[in-house]
């Protein structure tokens, strides 16, 4: 830990600061007349086992394509985090990320699910479907667990065979056009799902999918420790996820749960994938490099909460973080079909919001929204690999104030040169330890 903490306060000590006032953007509100869809139980899947962690029935919710678009479909995993132990799968029976019995019956379709072209430009008129999210693995487990009196029941994989030939027998069979997406939990089953969409699908078909805030990365926190990989490990073997995980990438570890970071399935995946992440995703941030127990004195709290917050050395840290996500990434840039999106706006998905996905205000990169970025990548209108400079060069993220004049801080290029330098250091040093 001496050798990790003096890494840091050299990047400290080098980086040039200097207040630099900013403008603020205000992000677009959701439209008065938002469509509401109503949810689709599959009572009959029941019969399967193909159940949520209390044994109600899965459900998702269709909104008909039209036009142009009525033989495109577009498929998005709803998100939520997940459960490793039988106490927090227990607490998730109770609510809606563990039964459909606790889910609204009307979903609102924002962003990439909107019906409204002058909201979602590419796909407005597809079939879109939203899968929901009840398994506590991603759409991947395949398991029971029965303590003489209560039940609780992992069947993610299950949920999603049995959505799929729903689907099916209402049009996806006959697919011209698809987009495999999600946010968050939903963006990493993407991963896990992508490949098999492709092959269910007609050889005719375009099938392409995305994962939005879904690149979690296998990383150790500010304190040094590896907590994200002992929690995926235990949640991977409850859930028995690993007879559903890319039998390719199981080969090339010695341990199941590497299969269920995207850093090490995303190479072993065929079918045409993007990637949309912040540098400094918020999920990640909070609870993944800064988690609770690497911060018992709440020193992060007040940056958690605003970025403008962050000490220099904070903020240097964070761009370590955004190092090694690019470092995880960098196999990737060379895919042929492969597109990504990195920008550095503090939040956690985009897609599924207004705000971000496409309004007046949304982030921009070469001037672009994350709806043209990714519809130029489906599409092949354009190649889209793009990566936004580190925060805070860029005000251009809905509900988010670079630093104004007083707050925050401003790099200069030697500071960059001096942070990337050392940053590249500290990731080597990092996979040393």
């Amino acid at each position: 830990m001496a050798k990790r903490d003096s890494i840091w306060i050299l990047f400290a000590l080098v980086i040039s600061l200097r207040f630099d006032p900013s403008r603020s953007i205000e992000g677009a509100r959701a439209n008065d007349t938002t469509l509401l869809v109503p949810m689709t139980l599959l009572p009959h899947a029941v019969s399967i086992g193909a159940v949520c962690i209390d044994g109600s029935a899965p459900a998702y919710h269709l909104d008909g394509g039209f036009g142009a678009g009525a033989r495109n479909w577009l498929l998005q995993f709803e998100g939520g985090g997940w459960c490793n132990d039988v106490a927090s799968c227990a607490a998730r029976a109770t609510t809606g990320r563990g039964s459909t019995l606790y889910k609204r019956e009307l979903e609102p379709f924002l962003g990439i699910l909107s019906n409204d072209p002058t909201m979602n430009p590419d796909f407005y008129n597809w079939n879109r479907v939203k899968l929901r999210y009840c398994d506590g693995a991603s759409f991947t487990g395949d398991s029971e667990y029965y303590n003489g009196t209560s039940i609780l029941y992992f069947r993610g994989q299950r949920i999603w065979n049995a959505i799929i030939s729903d689907l099916f027998s209402k049009g996806l069979m006959q697919a011209e056009k698809a987009l495999l997406s999600g946010c968050s939990a939903g963006g990493l089953a993407t991963f896990f799902h992508c490949d098999d969409l492709a092959q269910r699908l007609p050889a005719t078909a375009t099938v392409k999918c995305m994962s939005d805030a879904g690149f979690f990365l296998d990383t150790k926190d500010i304190s040094g420790n590896n907590t994200i990989r002992p929690f995926f490990s235990s949640l991977v073997t409850l859930q028995g996820v690993q007879k559903n995980l890319n039998k390719d990438c199981l080969t090339s570890y010695d341990y199941a749960y590497k299969c269920f970071f995207p850093q090490y399935a995303l190479p072993f995946i065929r079918t045409p994938y993007f990637i949309l992440n912040s540098a400094y995703d918020t999920y990640q941030f909070h609870h993944i490099f800064v988690p609770p127990s690497a911060d018992p004195y709440g020193r992060w709290r007040r940056c958690k909460s605003n970025p403008q917050a962050c000490s220099p050395l904070q903020m240097t840290i964070l761009q370590g973080f955004r190092i090694e996500m690019l470092i995880a990434l960098r196999p990737f840039s060379g895919s042929r079909n492969g597109g990504f999106l990195i920008d550095s706006c503090f939040t956690h998905c985009q897609s599924e919001s207004q705000d971000t996905w496409f309004a007046p205000n949304s982030p921009r990169l070469h001037n672009k929204t994350i709806a043209e970025a990714v519809g130029d990548w489906y599409f092949e209108r354009a190649v889209v690999k793009e990566v936004d400079c580190p925060y805070p060069c860029d005000s251009n993220c809905p509900n988010q104030t670079s630093p104004s004049e007083g707050e925050g801080f401003r790099v200069s290029p030697l500071g960059f040169l001096s942070i990337n330098l050392l940053l590249l250091i500290h990731i080597q040093l990092n996979y040393l330890i």
